[in-house]
């Protein structure tokens, strides 16, 4: 047991040191490239240039103020659309005459580009918070409310034939088969639409707004400021990344029987 332990040890240890390498030769060649001129600064700066610009942000304090709006109206059109699509895509994918009663309206906006909508919430919110926690809380539902009918469709039949035989009470069903079984499912909703509220933010924000991580990238963009371009666009790729871990975390937590494979 413990040369498998060391053996598996080593492997992720060459794994992360893979990882790491990867990530130093992009940043070596974010700064050489240009450097040598190989392509325009003003188009990409060097490493060290958006470094500086990073923390002249800080400094100012005006990059914590824009994070901090950019994550509050993340956050609270990913918790609404959690509140809202979970608990509907649990009822559509157990009850069949809630699924034909909600399938058309589900897959006629869910198929429609989120952004095409905003307009609409500008029009019916103003340009406000509510209509950029609306947009978000919009883009995040569709995800969710799939992967959860999709979930409780494709639990085991003999799990539920088994509580079935043993005449378990609705609410024992639902917390401790349905549930459980639908988990893997609905934490990749979780996941795709926590990805997907990071692009609708930086759409909303660009569109329509006068702070935010989107409207500090917009801002820079007009300034010709690079280095607080790519600032903006770095904390954005640092929270999205912070949320996805966060999640899979929590999967990992909740789910510590089921067996995970290593790449």
């Amino acid at each position: 047991m413990s040369s498998i332990k060391i053996v598996d040890l080593g492997e992720k240890s060459w794994r992360i040191f893979k990882q790491t390498l990867a990530i130093i030769l992009v940043l070596v060649l974010w700064q050489v490239v240009p450097s040598l001129g190989w392509v325009d600064h003003r188009t990409l700066p060097p490493l060290t240039d958006v470094i500086q610009g990073f923390f002249e942000l800080v400094v100012s304090g005006k990059l914590f103020i824009y994070a901090l709006a950019s994550f509050k109206r993340a956050i609270s059109g990913f918790l609404l659309a959690i509140l809202v699509g979970i608990p509907l895509g649990f009822l559509m994918g157990w009850y069949k005459r809630v699924e034909r009663m909600f399938d058309p309206v589900v897959q006629l906006f869910r198929n429609t580009a989120t952004l095409a909508l905003y307009p609409v919430f500008l029009l019916v919110f103003g340009l406000g918070e509510l209509s950029k926690i609306g947009i978000i809380f919009w883009g995040c539902l569709w995800p969710l409310i799939i992967n959860t009918i999709d979930g409780v469709r494709h639990i085991d039949p003999i799990l539920i034939k088994s509580a079935r035989s043993m005449s378990v009470s609705a609410l024992s069903m639902f917390t401790k088969v349905i549930l459980p079984a639908s988990i893997p499912s609905i934490v990749t909703g979780l996941r795709l639409s926590a990805t997907h509220s990071i692009v609708v933010l930086v759409s909303a924000e660009i569109l329509g707004s006068d702070s935010g991580l989107g409207f500090l990238i917009f801002e820079a963009v007009n300034a010709y400021d690079a280095p607080a371009m790519f600032s903006g666009i770095i904390i954005l790729s640092v929270l999205g990344l912070s949320i996805n871990y966060a999640i899979v975390h929590f999967e990992k937590r909740l789910l510590f029987w089921k067996p995970t494979a290593e790449n």
